[in-house]
């Protein structure tokens, strides 16, 4: 989905092809859903990681180029922005290893690109949206060098027709148009993997989408944008905004937005790869030489590279992902909804969380998406972005509750069964999902504690709005790097 991209212009006959191959993918995914050709004997898991750039005084760094040769290592790629990163964790079984190998070998990635980084100039920094960014930093200068983001930025605008509007009302308001799609790299996220055979595909997909209003308000680490406080998870908003194909007039006219939650419960992972295919024109349609049907019928296994093409540039929060490894084809959930940070404490616990509550809401007899509609589900997830760990939240049987009693009563309980069930014994469990216990007990995370800290060192004499967000954000930093997590950060 990822793959880099030529620099090119598109005919109507290209469009035209890439829609033919297209189809023809997605009949040939469907003769393999029957005849179950995936790999999920042994199924893995997998962690993304998209990282801000930042100067020794807390402001973006434009360095994304010149920190990736230093680190020299192909877990690390571009992302969208000159001052982003992304980090790929190598894909493991849940319970490899013991309980604190997967945080080391993370936190030894991130510690040996911070030295290779800082080398030059540079820190790397976890964190939902970068408090010091302002929309100067986002013009079409901050784009990355990959031709990939320069099409897909073509490619929205010429959807569009006109210029991108970011309208955000939270504690304050923030009002404004962007000639660019750079916007969209202020928002950084933690992206979870979970490979599940097809067969289980579709309750673990309703599983994760019934929870992620739930993941979000726990979570949330993004109230501020451009300088202003705005929502507790202003991330999910902006990517909304940031990506949007459409004028007000095709709005209104129901067409699908790019970025999506979706609109109903799934029966099969072919659901939403047709609906790719139904709903959303091509964005770059690039034709690949491969015949999928004349591979399949050789007894090969296609990349299907139209399907996975077309499916990166729609960005559901919980995006199905075909992919193909030492020849064998495997699905996975993607859960795109976390924010990136504050500390690989918080998001290995929200890890755990999220794999354990899934896995025992899968397991349940009467599952949580037969008994809540799925517009609720979505209310939820925006609810959440909007109050983060104040958020009321509806959950069947409990009604609209907060969202922290809701997980200490009825969610916890959850994810240790289905942690235990996975084979994490209590000793494992207990550190990760007592981090998720105490942010409930103490009603912190760290939008929260974002937000304190910039007022405690606002409301000092002759500090202004952008020193204290640059002060905070150095703050942060050193907080971060001791590991512990966000809801024990003081503010001083």
């Amino acid at each position: 989905m990822g793959r880099d991209v030529p620099a090119m212009a598109f005919t109507r006959e290209d469009r035209r092809r890439f829609r033919h191959k297209m189809h023809e993918c997605l009949d040939v995914f469907a003769r393999m859903l029957r005849e179950s050709r995936f790999d999920f004997e042994r199924p893995q898991v997998g962690l993304e990681i998209e990282l801000n750039l930042v100067d020794a005084s807390g402001e973006p760094a434009m360095r994304s180029t010149d920190v990736l040769e230093a680190i020299a290592d192909p877990a690390w790629s571009s992302e969208l922005g000159r001052f982003n990163l992304e980090i790929n964790i190598e894909p493991r079984r849940l319970t490899a290893g013991g309980p604190d190998s997967w945080e080391r070998e993370i936190r030894d990635a991130l510690n040996h690109a911070e030295e290779k980084a800082a080398a030059i100039g540079a820190h790397l920094v976890m964190i939902g949206i970068l408090p010091t960014l302002e929309q100067k930093d986002v013009g079409p200068a901050a784009l990355s060098e990959n031709p990939r983001y320069h099409l897909l930025n073509e490619q929205i605008f010429a959807a569009r027709g006109e210029d991108l509007l970011i309208s955000v009302d939270g504690v304050e308001r923030l009002e404004t148009f962007a000639d660019t799609i750079t916007p969209e790299a202020a928002c950084t996220s933690t992206q979870f993997h979970l490979q599940v055979s097809p067969d289980e595909f579709a309750p673990y997909w309703n599983a994760a989408q019934a929870v992620a209003g739930v993941q979000v308000a726990l979570a949330a680490n993004s109230p501020f944008l451009f300088g202003k406080e705005l929502w507790r998870e202003t991330r999910l908003p902006l990517f909304e905004q940031a990506t949007d194909t459409r004028p007000d007039e095709i709005k209104v006219q129901g067409v699908r937005p790019r970025v999506w939650f979706g609109e109903r419960w799934i029966t099969t992972v072919f659901d939403l790869f047709e609906e790719n295919v139904r709903y959303f024109p091509a964005l770059l349609p690039l034709c690949d030489d491969e015949d999928p049907q004349a591979l399949l019928d050789r007894g090969e296994i296609p990349g299907l590279a139209e399907l996975t093409l077309h499916n990166g540039t729609i960005y559901r929060w919980n995006r199905p992902v075909y992919a193909v490894v030492d020849g064998v084809p495997h699905l996975r959930v993607e859960n795109r909804v976390l924010p990136a940070g504050p500390t690989v404490a918080d998001i290995l616990s929200n890890g755990a969380f999220y794999y354990g509550l899934t896995r025992a809401l899968v397991d349940e007899d009467r599952p949580v998406w037969s008994r809540m509609s799925f517009s609720v589900a979505e209310d939820n997830l925006h609810a959440a972005a909007r109050h983060g760990i104040d958020a009321h939240l509806y959950w069947p049987g409990m009604g609209e509750v907060p969202v922290t009693e809701l997980v200490l009563r009825r969610l916890l309980p959850l994810a240790h069964r289905g942690l235990e069930q996975a084979g994490m014994d209590a000793a494992w469990r207990e550190p990760l999902l007592g981090v998720i216990e105490q942010r409930c007990v103490s009603g912190r995370n760290g939008a929260v504690w974002q937000s304190e800290m910039f007022h405690h060192l606002h409301d000092r004499p002759q500090v202004s709005r952008h020193e204290a967000l640059r002060r905070m954000t150095r703050q942060y930093l050193d907080y971060m790097h001791l590991n512990a997590p966000a809801h024990t950060w003081p503010v001083e």
